[in-house]
């Protein structure tokens, strides 16, 4: 009984090991290249669904349907006008003819292995017959606001009008390089875009040096006219407060004048009036402001200034 049984195991396990190997399935993102030995067999098969092959002799090998991405290492590129720069680029491939794309390069690590080697060689190829600011821009479009200064508005505007191709032509020109020669691999290129651009690191310290001498000099600029301004101000407040302080004592002047011409009036009128009285009420005042209670006159009994006190009897 146990033999028997064990032989029924034995079979339905072989039994399974065969199915197994003779049906695959494909989905909707799939292709298949089957190969007998190593070797390719037949078409390959991209319709999704349940199929058959030889088992254990036929191996499908799997590839995708999808668009793939690569995504390179960054490269130093000379520019055509000696800016050395880092250069980063992207793209998306898909397998167009799974057949000669296993025959070439078996599968996707070395697919990215040659398309490291053909989009490398086209953008070190493209970028190099081209300065840097074709790399950099893609429009002749004027820049709205780049600096503060006259000199640089100036650059910018001889930066536009070197403009012939652009980013986006040059990258259709790397595309268009790089395409037939994926082609022999099997592979299709869709898109190639520069994802990233920067100075080298030497180059990039200078650029910093610039811009950071760039920015003192517009900020020794601004306070020099904040200065400049300053003093404009004070001198505007200056010449103000002299007008004012001008007026104010014209102002006081002439309202003295006509108090004093007024008082010399009235004196004038009270002398008239009664001069004995005049004098006396003037004596009466200079008294007032010139004798106290701690003061010592010594005077002649003939002056004026004794006069008003002798009849008074005061001085007796």
């Amino acid at each position: 009984m146990r033999p028997r049984l064990i032989i029924a195991l034995v079979a339905g396990f072989l039994i399974l090991l065969v199915v197994r190997g003779t049906f695959y399935t494909v989905n909707e993102a799939q292709q298949v290249v089957v190969t007998q030995l190593g070797r390719p067999i037949d078409k390959p098969v991209g319709t999704p669904g349940l199929h058959m092959k030889v088992p254990f002799i036929e191996k499908a090998n799997y590839f995708e349907r999808r668009w793939l991405e690569w995504d390179g290492d960054s490269n130093q590129i000379p520019t055509r006008d000696k800016k050395f720069i880092w250069v980063d680029v992207y793209a998306r491939w898909r397998i167009a003819d799974p057949l000669l794309y296993f025959q070439s390069v078996r599968d996707e690590r070395g697919a990215q292995t040659r398309l490291d080697d053909i989009l490398d060689g086209a953008t070190r190829k493209s970028i190099a017959q081209w300065d840097l600011i074709e790399v950099v821009r893609t429009t002749s479009r004027p820049l709205s606001e780049v600096s503060e200064s006259a000199d640089a508005d100036a650059d910018v505007e001889s930066w536009v009008e070197q403009i012939a191709e652009g980013r986006y032509k040059i990258t259709r020109d790397i595309l268009s390089q790089a395409s037939p020669v994926a082609e022999t691999y099997g592979i299709e290129l869709v898109d190639v875009r520069v994802k990233r651009i920067n100075y080298v690191q030497e180059v990039l310290d200078k650029v910093y040096e610039r811009m950071i001498s760039e920015r003192r000099r517009i900020a020794e600029r601004s306070r020099s006219e904040g200065e400049g301004r300053a003093a404009e101000i004070r001198g505007q407040k200056e010449r103000e407060l002299n007008r004012i302080t001008s007026e104010a004592y014209k102002r006081a002047q002439e309202i003295r004048g006509r108090a004093d011409a007024e008082a010399t009036r009235v004196y004038a009128d009270a002398y008239g009036r009664g001069p004995e009285f005049y004098s006396f009420m003037q004596t009466l005042a200079t008294y007032e402001t010139t004798v106290d209670e701690k003061t010592w006159l010594v005077l002649s009994t003939d002056g004026d200034f004794y006069r008003y006190l002798k009849n008074a009897g005061i001085g007796k």
